[in-house]
């Protein structure tokens, strides 16, 4: 039968596959447009699975939020070209948003129907690599920053004494350049608290190691050697734990200096809970 261009385009337009495609589909579903897109989506299907082997180590991290939950997904795709796809983009959003509305943790049957529906449309691998969901307890607020068109993804909990310090404008904008720190600087603690003991004794083991090998120090008293170890350690944790790290708007002085600094000036008591980051490519 005669296939129109019009409805060619139609069909195109409707779906995202190649005019070719969308003329053969038609041909054989003897015009029945209906059935020709189901006709895509299940060819589109099979696409996927001959593409599930292929790297993805693009994509883009989305973000959705209500009071008090924020959930958090990646995307991945073969190429930074489909991470700045339109669709794609309106995928990733849409998957966020419905993760949130269930509070997921992970991705699921409904989650992976999306994926697969934008997969078969752009005709690229296709993956949902990470799905967080965040909860703030009372007095506390969950503030995101995506960099780089959602290249990285951060996520910060901060507490205070009293909800109304969050309205307060000097507050609000030192929660801001946190999370602007964290995308920045990557930490791997929040403070010393959180480091283990293995992980302690695993850097001195190393820095002890490194002493044993300089010749300069083999004539160095036991004590001398221990004040190096010491402030070897001490410059390390300086530089893996955020409340240590120097603050990304003033490196001379530490996150937790201009903490305290913002909690006297204005009269309320904050503390970093918690944070979370997230890199494209990167588990």
């Amino acid at each position: 039968m005669e296939i129109k261009a019009n409805e060619v385009k139609a069909l195109r337009e409707k779906t995202g596959a190649g005019m070719m495609d969308c003329k053969k589909a038609l041909i054989e579903a003897n015009g029945d447009f209906s059935a020709a897109e189901k006709l895509l989506r299940e060819w589109g299907i099979a696409g996927i699975e001959k593409r599930a082997g292929r790297a993805t180590n693009e994509g883009r991290i989305f973000i959705a939020q209500n009071d008090k939950e924020l959930e958090l997904i990646e995307l991945a795709c073969e190429t930074d070209f489909v991470a700045r796809n339109e669709d794609f983009v309106a995928a990733g959003t849409r998957i966020a948003e419905s993760a949130l509305s269930q509070k997921a943790s992970s991705t699921n049957e409904s989650l992976e129907a999306i994926v697969k529906e934008i997969a078969s449309l752009i005709k690229e691998n296709i993956a949902l690599r990470r799905v967080v969901h965040f909860y703030a307890e009372e007095n506390e607020i969950l503030h995101p920053y995506l960099h780089g068109e959602g290249r990285i993804g951060v996520v910060v909990k901060v507490r205070a004494n009293d909800p109304e310090a969050f309205k307060h404008e000097k507050i609000a904008a030192f929660i801001h350049d946190i999370a602007l720190h964290v995308a920045a600087f990557n930490p791997m603690f929040l403070d010393e608290s959180k480091v283990s003991a293995e992980w302690i004794t695993e850097q001195k083991e190393i820095f002890q190691k490194q002493l044993e090998l300089d010749e300069k120090l083999k004539s160095k008293p036991e004590k001398v050697l221990e004040g190096i170890l010491a402030g070897k350690l001490k410059k390390l944790l300086a530089d893996v734990c955020l409340l240590n790290q120097g603050f990304v708007r003033d490196e001379k002085s530490s996150v937790a200096s201009i903490l305290a600094q913002i909690s006297k000036e204005t009269g309320f008591q904050l503390e970093i809970v918690d944070y979370y980051f997230a890199k494209v490519g990167q588990d």
